[in-house]
């Protein structure tokens, strides 16, 4: 089985650093305009993107106008109330300094989730993959997905988390970068 992972391109909150997960928005004019140069030859293939407008957006100018299928469970880390708020804008919060201190991927922000429960709903949805398939996501997911698969990289989540338009094609225990 052939699995891609496509993150969407950017949007307003990567162009100006700001957590971004469960926010619904739309790629950027930069974003569209930097994934128009990408260029991949991928068919015969089960398209799913997360249902995001960043998502369908990015499948949309990669592939056109082709079938795709929406899973949520393929959604990014909910940040909570620090959706939408930089480092700079949060760093002095108490409630921030709580969430960044010890385990940040198990604490989770208030009203979010935490990176092990996106995880968890994330490599579900990946375990029931069983067709070759390409999935429009988001960089924290794709990043879950590898870290998951290729231990032996030892490389940790931000490591694995790839360009915007960008991504990786696993094939049985390898993979490649995209594009």
């Amino acid at each position: 089985m052939t699995i891609y992972l496509i993150r969407h391109g950017k949007t307003e909150a990567n162009e100006r650093h700001l957590y971004c997960g469960s926010t619904d928005l739309s790629l950027s004019d930069g974003g569209r305009e930097e994934l128009s140069r990408f260029c991949y030859d991928i068919k015969n293939v089960r398209f799913l993107t997360s249902g995001m407008k960043r998502t369908n957006g990015t499948l949309q100018i990669l592939f056109g106008n082709v079938q795709y299928e929406v899973e949520p469970r393929f959604r990014e880390v909910d940040f909570g109330i620090f959706e939408m708020h930089s480092y700079e804008e949060l760093k002095d919060t108490p409630t921030y300094q709580i969430w960044l201190t010890g385990d940040n991927d198990a604490n989770t922000p208030p009203n979010g989730e935490s990176g092990v429960q996106m995880r968890e709903r994330v490599l579900q949805a990946f375990s029931e993959l069983q067709e070759d398939t390409c999935i429009i996501t988001h960089g924290g997911v794709i990043a879950a997905i590898m870290e998951h698969l290729f231990p032996n990289e030892n490389k940790n989540r931000y490591e694995w988390q790839p360009k915007n338009g960008c991504g990786y094609v696993i094939r049985g225990n390898t993979y490649e970068e995209l594009p």
